[in-house]
């Protein structure tokens, strides 16, 4: 009996983060799907777990979705580093990190629409990509890498680039998602004062594998 009640915590945090996880998963199956509004009873439902449940672990529908997407970008911003370790130079950072979130939008797409739907809480957001590619400009115009006035401002343009790629990639299933990456990571590079040719040949470089996760939340 004493190892039965030594044990009993550990499975109950385990059901807690399972139910929690569960909800956060159906959370961004509906941002994905551009339904963020979605009444609590259909997020539980997808999620199949109780009403009381859901208020065990959080306050309001608005308290999920912000969890869900607070989660994804998280994951992503994770992975970034995971891809970016070892890379001394700052603008082979900053283009990596761009070119394979170009990539992103059709290698994992239901994680790529929670983005797009929350595009203006990621440019403002602490989390995610949005800090990275502040910190990735700033520490490229200290190294002398990039010439820009106003980092925050150069910020928001990346910003703004990478999710306008994202959303014509969705859009023209036909363009090669590669090569349009490539050449909008080439001209954001020579935006922020690299030369045509060194910007093509940090594009040009190998990318590292990427792995891919079975859906946004695990």
């Amino acid at each position: 009996m004493a190892q039965q009640t030594r044990h009993a915590p550990n499975r109950l945090e385990r059901r807690k983060a399972h139910t929690r996880s569960a909800l956060i998963r159906a959370a961004q199956t509906f941002i994905a799907a551009g339904k963020p509004n979605v009444p609590i009873l259909e997020l539980t439902q997808a999620a199949d777990v109780g009403m009381g449940s859901f208020y065990n672990h959080f306050d309001s529908r608005e308290q999920l979705i912000g969890a869900a997407v607070e989660d994804a970008l998280d994951r992503y911003g994770a992975l970034l580093d995971e891809l970016t370790v070892g890379l001394d130079d700052p603008a082979h950072v900053f283009a990596q990190s761009f070119r394979l979130t170009g990539r992103l939008h059709r290698r994992q797409p239901e994680l790529s629409k929670v983005l797009l739907n929350t595009g203006l809480t990621l440019v403002g957001s602490h989390k995610g990509l949005a800090p990275r590619a502040r910190r990735d400009i700033e520490d490229g115009v200290r190294a002398g890498r990039f010439s820009v006035r106003d980092p925050e401002l150069a910020m928001v343009t990346v910003a703004g680039a990478a999710l306008c790629l994202g959303q014509l990639l969705h859009d023209h299933p036909e363009r090669d998602d590669a090569s349009a990456t490539d050449q909008v990571t080439e001209d954001v590079l020579r935006m922020l004062g690299l030369s045509r040719e060194e910007a093509r040949e940090i594009c040009q470089r190998p990318l590292p594998p990427v792995r891919q996760p079975s859906s946004v939340a695990q």
